[in-house]
C-alpha cells in the first residue's frame, strides 16, 4: 500500500464522535489510536471535508480503490444522482467516472424506496455496496472480529491482502 487517504466529513466526525469517543473524531487522535505500525501509520494521510484542493479530487491521482464508510443516505443520494459537495463526495464521483472499485459502507436502517433506487443506481454504475453486517458464521461473538471480518471483506473486494485466520468460511463438515 502506497498510501491510505482518509477524508473526515463532518458527518462522519460525529459518527466517531458518538460511537468511539471524541478522542476519535479529530484526525490526529484518529491516527494515534489505530492498532497498526509506525510503518503503517505514516501511511495515511488525513483530509477534511472542505479540501476540495487535494490530489485525491482529481482522477489524475491513481487510487487503487475508495471505501466510503459509512455511508450516508445523503452521500448515497448525493452520488447517484451525480452531485458532490465535499471531499468525500467527490473522491467517490471520482471513482466511478474512473471506474475505480467504490464501496459503500450503508448503514441506514430500514431501506425506503428512495434508498434502494440510489443504491440501486449506484451498482448500476460500477458501486458495490458492503453495509457492514456481521457474518454470524464467524466463530467469535466479538465485536473486534466482526469488524475485522468486515474489513477483511473490504480488502478482498479491493484485491488487497489481509491475514485473515479463522475468519473465511470453510464449510460445513459432511
Amino acid at each position: 500500500m502506497d498510501k491510505l487517504h482518509i477524508v473526515f466529513s463532518d458527518g462522519a466526525r460525529l459518527v466517531l464522535a458518538s460511537e468511539l469517543g471524541k478522542e476519535w473524531a479529530e484526525p490526529k487522535g484518529f491516527l494515534q489510536r489505530l492498532a497498526v505500525s509506525d510503518p503503517a501509520r505514516g501511511k495515511a494521510l488525513l483530509w477534511r471535508e472542505a479540501q476540495l484542493s487535494a490530489p485525491i479530487a482529481s482522477g489524475s491521482h491513481l487510487l487503487s480503490g475508495v471505501v466510503i464508510l459509512p455511508c450516508s443516505a445523503a452521500t448515497a443520494c448525493s452520488l447517484a444522482a451525480g452531485v458532490s459537495r465535499g471531499l468525500g463526495q467527490r473522491v467517490g464521483d471520482v471513482a466511478l467516472k474512473q471506474r475505480w472499485p467504490l464501496l459503500l459502507g450503508f448503514r441506514e436502517t430500514p431501506l425506503s424506496r428512495i434508498y434502494l433506487q440510489a443504491l440501486l443506481a449506484l451498482t448500476d454504475a460500477g458501486a458495490i455496496v458492503v453495509p457492514p453486517i456481521p457474518a454470524f458464521y464467524v466463530s467469535g461473538e466479538s465485536f473486534a472480529e466482526f469488524v475485522e471480518h468486515y474489513c477483511m471483506r473490504l480488502f478482498d473486494l479491493l484485491h488487497l491482502p489481509f491475514p485473515a485466520p479463522g475468519l473465511r468460511w470453510r464449510g460445513g463438515q459432511a
